[in-house]
């Protein structure tokens, strides 16, 4: 297997057919359970808080189940509340999934060669974690696309579970412990993040385009409202990196 130091999705060229197995669906699930560990932390969370915004743990399971978003349920439930901003929190969850555009396209070499059927249904259960190791996986030259599959599987898995537990266990954690913060759950989501990076990090050439991709998401989060830093840092740190070469 190639080092990720090795990473250029532009120069990948797939002779051969991609294919999508069973095997790369176990194996997809497999490698994800490290990070699908660290989801169900702040999986917890969400289920906690959830209850505690006022819905039932019923309410609380079928959002994880048919949305699937976390940035986008925890940011939900700050809007929570007996008259919903509908728009509000379509508008929202729109923009903070702005980024899945970009994912999308860094997945193309693979997406394009599995058909629109396996390929929407494995963008359903696609999540940052999941794309980060499939990134990675694809970079390696394996052409397996059924692994987006399989590491989203697993982040599923976990979130819902955590969702469960969270969600039932809100009666007795209002009564003890309020705030999840005060047992740092609170920078779960962070430290999963963080974690993350590591998968994308090729050496101190990349400082400068990761320092463009920042500078550009800092500053465009002190001028505009909403998720958009997320998008204008991505598309800066595209075109740094695009320059670069």
């Amino acid at each position: 297997m190639k080092s990720t130091s090795q990473f250029s999705p532009s120069s990948l060229k797939y002779k051969s057919q991609v294919v999508f197995t069973t095997q790369g669906i176990k194996d997809g699930f497999i490698k994800c359970l490290p990070l699908g560990i660290g989801v169900f932390a702040y999986g917890l969370v969400f289920g906690v808080l959830a209850v505690q915004s006022g819905m039932t743990p019923v309410q609380a399971q079928l959002m994880s189940l048919l949305v699937f978003a976390g940035a986008s349920q925890l940011m939900s439930l700050e809007l929570w509340g007996p008259q919903l901003p509908v728009l509000t929190i379509i508008l929202t969850t729109f923009v903070v999934n702005l980024r899945h555009i970009l994912m999308g396209a860094a997945m193309r070499d693979w997406l394009v060669r599995t058909g629109p059927g396996k390929s929407y249904f494995s963008l359903f259960f696609m999540t940052d974690e999941s794309w980060a190791l499939s990134v990675r996986e694809m970079a390696s030259g394996k052409k397996d696309a059924a692994f987006l599959l399989g590491s989203g599987l697993c982040i599923y898995f976990f979130w819902n579970l955590s969702t469960l537990f969270g969600a039932s266990a809100s009666f007795w954690i209002d009564r003890h412990l309020a705030d999840p913060a005060v047992i740092g759950l609170d920078f779960a989501f962070t430290a999963v993040f963080i974690a993350l990076l590591t998968f994308f990090w090729q050496g101190k050439h990349q400082i400068p385009v990761w320092l463009t991709a920042g500078a550009a998401a800092w500053i465009t989060f002190l001028l505009l409202p909403g998720k958009w830093y997320i998008i204008i840092g991505g598309i800066a740190g595209g075109i740094a990196g695009a320059f670069r070469k």
